[in-house]
C-alpha cells in the first residue's frame, strides 16, 4: 500500500500562501471592522453627550437661577403670614415643601405657630435680601440665602425685624425646586 503525499510547498512559498490567506481574510473583514468602529465611535460620541454635556447643561446658568427663585419664593412664602389668613399662607408654604421638612412644617404651624398667631394676632412678612448658589447638581441645589423678617405684634406698634442666613436644600422632584431642608446658620 501506497500512501501519496502532497508535496510540501518550500519554505518561501508557505509564506506567500499564508500571506495571500491574511490579504483575503482582511479585504473580506475590512468593511465590517470599519462598520463597528464607526458605529463605536457613534456610541462614545452619544455616551460623552449624555453623560458630560447633558448633566452640565441643566446645572448651567438657566437651572441656578430657576433653583434661587424657587428658595426665594419658597422662603419668603414660608416666613410670611397673617393671622387673617393662616390657612392660606400656610398653605401656599407647604406647596414650595417636600419630604421630611414638608411634615415638621405642617406639624409646628399647626401646633406652635397657628395658636401663638390667632391668639396675640400676629403678622409676619419676609424678604429675601441676597441669595446664592452654594451647590449645584442636576437634581439638588443648595442656595444661601439672607433673609429679613418683619414680625408684628397687635398689642407692640413697632415691628420686629430680624436678620438671619439659612441654607436650604432644594429637590427637584417632577420639573420642579422644591424645598427639602431649611437651615437657620
Amino acid at each position: 500500500m501506497t500512501v501519496e503525499h502532497e508535496p510540501r510547498p518550500a519554505p518561501g512559498q508557505e509564506t506567500a500562501v499564508i500571506r495571500d490567506w491574511v490579504r483575503r481574510c482582511v479585504a473580506a473583514w475590512q468593511p465590517i471592522l470599519v462598520t463597528a468602529l464607526v458605529i463605536g465611535s457613534l456610541v462614545l460620541a452619544g455616551g460623552t453627550y449624555f453623560f458630560r454635556y447633558e448633566p452640565d447643561s441643566q446645572v448651567g446658568d438657566a437651572a441656578v437661577q430657576q433653583a434661587i427663585r424657587a428658595a426665594t419664593e419658597g422662603t419668603v412664602a414660608m416666613l410670611s403670614y397673617s393671622a387673617e389668613s393662616l390657612d392660606q399662607d400656610f398653605a401656599r408654604a407647604k406647596s414650595h415643601l417636600t419630604g421630611d421638612l414638608l411634615a415638621y412644617y405642617t406639624k409646628f404651624t399647626e401646633e406652635t405657630v397657628a395658636p401663638t398667631a390667632k391668639e396675640k394676632r400676629i403678622w409676619a412678612s419676609a424678604k429675601v435680601i441676597r441669595a446664592a448658589v452654594a451647590e449645584m447638581r442636576r437634581d439638588s441645589a443648595v442656595v444661601l440665602m439672607f433673609v429679613n423678617q418683619s414680625t408684628e405684634v397687635k398689642e407692640q406698634p413697632q415691628p420686629t425685624v430680624t436678620e438671619s442666613n439659612v441654607l436650604v436644600t432644594m429637590a427637584k422632584i417632577d420639573g420642579s425646586w422644591l424645598i427639602a431642608k431649611f437651615d437657620p446658620l
